[in-house]
């Protein structure tokens, strides 16, 4: 197996590492290797369309059904025919 070093972790970095190592039972270095094997076994092929792979990454999380507002008639545009807009 390989060995790796991380050198200028951040101090709360290497903190979190630990508390979370702790609560899961494991080494930091057990952590650290688990938290790499997790984080590379995802594979994320984009589409291409960033609103599509943001639509699939938040999906699993479940949707919010939002409530449209009712459009009115679009307004006049304006007229910059006047001696203030002429130069």
């Amino acid at each position: 197996m390989a060995s790796i070093t991380i050198r200028r972790l951040e101090e709360s970095t290497k903190r979190r590492l630990r508390l979370r190592a702790a609560k899961n039972g494991r080494s930091m270095e057990e952590e650290a290797r688990a938290i790499l094997k997790e984080g590379l076994s995802r594979e994320w092929a984009s589409s291409g369309n960033l609103a599509e792979d943001i639509r699939r990454l938040f999906a699993p999380l479940g949707g919010v059904e939002l409530e449209l507002p009712s459009r009115g008639p679009m307004r006049e545009p304006p007229d910059f025919s006047g001696p203030e807009f002429s130069r």
